[in-house]
């Protein structure tokens, strides 16, 4: 974001652009320093009490993600700050930005199963249990960290699910990217993130209309395929808004640039970007015969969609990314009766267990 603004954004804390704009660009060791080292530390004791080598433990327990995690965090500090009307994120590739929005999620529900298991043994009983267990269990500074990682994953992943939040797909009007951002919006709604627009980039302008040789015949077959990209689109994010943003002579790099950049978006029908979204969330029914859980799952087909009960858990699949969603009580007392794909959306039904609901 530095290079495309054209300013040093290497100091870690928001840079004014110009009025009503700053940016900002992430630290990820300066978020973990502290609380990762007590972390680190017993992760470090107690590969060495399994009779791995310390140098080894030292490589084996460096921090994962953690720039994706620095991120989420300082999103949730520039929202919570209340300083900006909006906060933009700039993100990576598709796969690194679904890992980093699947994240506070993700290790929010594993740090969930830690706290529970390592909190409730007495003092008295840790001893016994570390020498049951053949490692030393966490002692109440790193479980203190444990717990307020998993409250700040939590409140990211309200903010990121809430009507405040959407995502805006860039992609092109080439056949395998168009593809690809077919894929992103199925695995987002997966996730239960809301889309709001579509951004098509680099958009050659029209050959001019009696022009010959071979630079016109190139940029004629260029305007076709690129005309059959934007129905294929317009036809695959239905509902959506789509922008054409145009191929510009140079590269756009500054705050000058990037405006004009905006004002030659075409067909830019946009939803005010500060009024609320409609989140992508999921929706649990009664029925005559029990219930149904409901996500939307645009463009997937039941070929696409894996399903698993794990006691309270259900393990939703689609392609190489997966979701682990804990079940309403309501639904853990029951059993599943059968699921489907239909019209974008999947339907699972659930049953009432007669034995697991209280006498």
């Amino acid at each position: 974001m530095g290079d495309a603004f054209d300013v040093d954004l290497s100091g870690g804390t928001p840079v004014q652009i110009e009025d009503g704009l700053h940016a900002l660009q992430v630290n990820g060791r300066a978020h973990f320093d502290g609380s990762w080292t007590v972390v680190h530390a017993y992760l470090v004791q107690t590969l060495s009490a399994l009779g791995v080598d310390p140098l080894v433990a030292e490589e084996m327990t460096s921090l994962p993600g953690a720039d994706e995690i620095a991120a989420l965090l300082e999103l949730r500090a520039q929202v919570e700050s209340r300083m900006w009307d909006l906060v933009v994120v700039d993100c990576a590739p598709t796969a690194e930005t679904l890992r980093m929005l699947a994240l506070p999620e993700n290790l929010a529900w594993h740090l969930g199963r830690i706290i529970p298991g390592t909190v409730g043994l007495r003092r008295a009983a840790r001893p016994a249990a570390a020498a049951a267990l053949g490692i030393p269990l966490p002692d109440i500074e790193v479980l203190s960290v444990i717990r307020d990682w998993y409250a700040e994953m939590v409140a990211v992943r309200a903010i990121l699910g809430s009507e405040r939040a959407s995502v805006r797909l860039v992609t092109t009007s080439e056949a395998v990217v168009i593809a690809e951002s077919r894929r992103t919006w199925t695995s987002l709604s997966l996730y239960g993130f809301a889309v709001d627009a579509i951004y098509v980039n680099k958009i050659l302008p029209s050959v001019v209309a009696g022009d010959h040789g071979p630079a016109a015949d190139w940029l004629a077959s260029w305007n076709e395929a690129q005309r059959r990209g934007l129905a294929e689109v317009a036809t695959s994010f239905v509902g959506i808004p789509v922008v054409q943003a145009p191929y510009l002579a140079r590269e756009p790099v500054g705050v000058d640039a990037l405006a004009a950049l905006g004002s030659a978006w075409i067909d830019a029908d946009l939803t005010p970007i500060l009024q609320p979204v409609a989140a992508a969330a999921m929706q649990v029914e009664r029925t005559d015969s029990g219930y149904t859980l409901a996500l939307r799952l645009p463009l997937a087909s039941a070929s696409d969609v894996g399903l698993q009960r794990r006691e309270d858990d259900l393990i939703l699949t689609v392609g190489e990314h997966r979701r682990i969603v804990t079940l309403p009580s309501v639904l853990t007392r029951c059993t599943v009766s059968g699921a489907s794909v239909r019209g974008g959306s999947l339907t699972v039904g659930f049953v009432p267990d007669p034995a697991q609901w209280p006498r």
